[in-house]
């Protein structure tokens, strides 16, 4: 008689060679399977470390408190991509370096679990229990498998899915940022606090000005997280603020001077940098005096301080927040 194997092949094209049930699918990844019971923790080691495929497995409700998925002594950790651990217990658990890309962790018990270095990308993280739970470097990917699902749902215009969706994403975010602060990973909850304004963003209609005001303070400085990105876009402003400087002109000792195409490379060159002097003059507003705005240039001086004075201000309450975490 030919043996059944099991019929379970994920997207990725991996599949499973054990023993087959009359589902078609082996005992792990078949879904009605019950495997709550308190014995299915030692099998579930045991099936690990011989070898089995664990991409996949179905163990939704099971009782998994402290068990022990370390693949110890190997770079790689268990591979457990497209598990379903639905409302699975896994308190005190250790799965250091374990993979769980694609898997379901939705409203898992991860109290006290042990997570260091996990990949979780893709990975649906709604309503996960995170209390005491170590979870020093793991990786979330760019985005949630929630931000990508609203995605797709605004493209095809189902704009109510698309907000629960970004709505659902943004708890997963506050959740996790919350813990982490109570971990003191103060950089991984500097980075979730970003993710979780950015889809709170996604949430707002799309032509206010909340949601402008919003894009705006998340390229200036990243919701307060980026304070080196203050300086990057003050560097530019007065470079552009010179190059205008240059055309419209600056009085110097009662002469004004401006870009003129008769003159030598030389000397306009020269003149773009006083313009450039001047412009860092006008931003820091120090105001020296020895250049002084003439006809457009008064106005793009005036626009200059004031946001000038803005941005470093916001610098420095960016930045010593950034720093006394």
């Amino acid at each position: 008689m030919t043996k059944k194997i099991c019929a379970y092949e994920d997207k990725d094209g991996f599949v499973c060679n054990e023993h087959a049930n009359e589902s078609g699918l082996c005992f792990w990844h078949d879904p009605n399977q019950d495997k709550s019971g308190p014995e299915i923790k030692e099998k579930l080691e045991q099936y690990a470390r011989s070898g089995g495929q664990t991409r996949g497995i179905v163990l939704k409700h099971a009782d998994l408190s402290q068990v022990n998925l370390v693949n110890h002594h190997k770079k790689h950790g268990f591979d457990f991509s497209y598990a379903d651990l639905y409302r699975a217990k896994l308190d005190c658990a250790h799965l250091f370096n374990i993979k769980l890309d694609h898997a379901s962790l939705m409203k898992a018990n991860l109290t006290a679990a042990n997570i260091n270095c996990a990949s979780l990308r893709d990975c649906n993280l709604l309503g996960v229990r995170w209390h005491e739970c170590k979870i020093e470097n793991i990786k979330l990917g760019k985005e949630l498998r929630q931000q990508k699902l609203a995605k797709i749902a605004t493209q095809k215009k189902e704009f109510d899915e698309a907000f629960d969706l970004y709505e659902q994403a943004e708890e997963i975010y506050r959740d996790l940022r919350k813990h982490s602060e109570r971990e003191g990973l103060f950089s991984l909850s500097g980075d979730l606090i970003q993710r979780e304004l950015t889809v709170r963003r996604m949430r707002m209609p799309k032509f206010s000005f909340k949601r402008l005001g919003s894009k705006i303070v998340d390229i200036f400085c990243g919701y307060g997280e980026a304070p080196l990105r203050i300086v990057f876009i003050s560097i530019v402003m007065i470079i552009i603020c010179a190059s205008i400087y240059t055309f419209t002109g600056l009085n110097y000792q009662g002469d004004i001077i401006a870009y003129s195409p008769d003159k030598p490379l030389w000397e306009n060159v020269s003149l773009f940098l006083s313009c450039l002097y001047y412009s860092v003059v006008t931003f820091t507003t120090l105001g020296y005096g020895d250049f002084t705005p003439v006809g457009y240039s008064r106005a793009i001086a005036a626009i200059e301080a004031f946001t000038g004075s803005f941005t470093i201000a916001l610098f420095v309450v960016v930045f010593v927040k950034k720093m006394t975490r």
